[in-house]
């Protein structure tokens, strides 16, 4: 009798850790990055709360990393500086300036304060900042 209750036991443990498993997955941020990179779709993945993480986007399936700097305004310290570069250069082809700043709209909403300089080889488009 004392078995049959311990094996219930476990089972019921055994199953809230394939849901709890489950649950881990689906809502793992990097999963839903490779997806979105994937379905050639646009995804923002950062922590606010650290400014020494970096944040990643996917756009249109190529990877873009921001690089945040941290400044003073008047009122507060806030992101002010973010470098942004892509992860795989030789999948730009086709990206136009309408994409670029398209990306920049996106990382404003983020970080107001910021002004976004873009890595070799994108910085070579004329780009008129946002920001200013």
């Amino acid at each position: 009798m004392i078995m049959v209750i311990l094996f219930r036991i476990l089972l019921v443990i055994a199953a809230a850790v394939i849901v709890y498993t489950v649950f881990k997955f689906y809502t793992d941020p990097h999963r839903k990055l490779e997806q979105a990179q994937h379905n050639k779709e646009f995804y923002f993945h950062d922590d606010p709360e650290n400014t020494k993480h970096n944040f990643i986007m996917t756009y249109r399936g190529i990877l873009f990393e921001g690089e945040k700097y941290l400044g003073a305004t008047e009122n507060a310290f806030e992101v002010l500086t973010i470098y942004v570069s892509a992860k795989e250069p030789a999948k730009l082809k086709g990206l136009e300036r309408e994409d670029l700043y398209f990306l920049e709209e996106q990382i404003l909403i983020h970080y107001p304060y910021s002004k976004i300089e873009w890595k070799y080889p994108i910085n070579r488009l004329n780009i008129k900042p946002l920001s200013e």
